[in-house]
């Protein structure tokens, strides 16, 4: 059974309170099952957007992966802006978290698409 996303954004968000990053919800989606997507600002004019991975059997008992939604490891915050704008034009339910820490740490379960 899948936590529902309410529940996984309020636990991140803690999450990154505790290890010194600054994390705040932008945008509230669907409680039961809206998409996540994170994005992640280091403050230097560089920034990184995680969506959820490909639908898949859960990796190492996590049931949320999530992975890159570029192919530069780092990426312009306009252009970040760009891409969650896109995402939320297709599916108005997501949800949108905002972290903004100086080593770039996202606290995120990845998995390459």
């Amino acid at each position: 059974m899948r936590l529902r996303a309410d529940i996984w954004v309020a636990a991140y968000l803690r999450r990154c309170a505790h290890e010194g990053a600054y994390a705040v919800l932008r945008r509230r989606g669907a409680a039961e099952a809206g998409a996540i997507f994170v994005k992640i600002d280091r403050l230097d004019g560089a920034a990184a957007v995680y969506g959820p991975g490909p639908a898949h059997e859960p990796v190492d008992g996590q049931d949320r992966v999530f992975s890159r939604l570029h192919r530069e490891p780092w990426i312009d915050p306009a252009e970040a802006e760009s891409k969650l704008a896109r995402e939320v034009q297709f599916d108005p339910d997501i949800w949108i978290v905002e972290t903004e820490d100086k080593q770039g740490r996202c606290f995120l379960d990845l998995i390459d698409r």
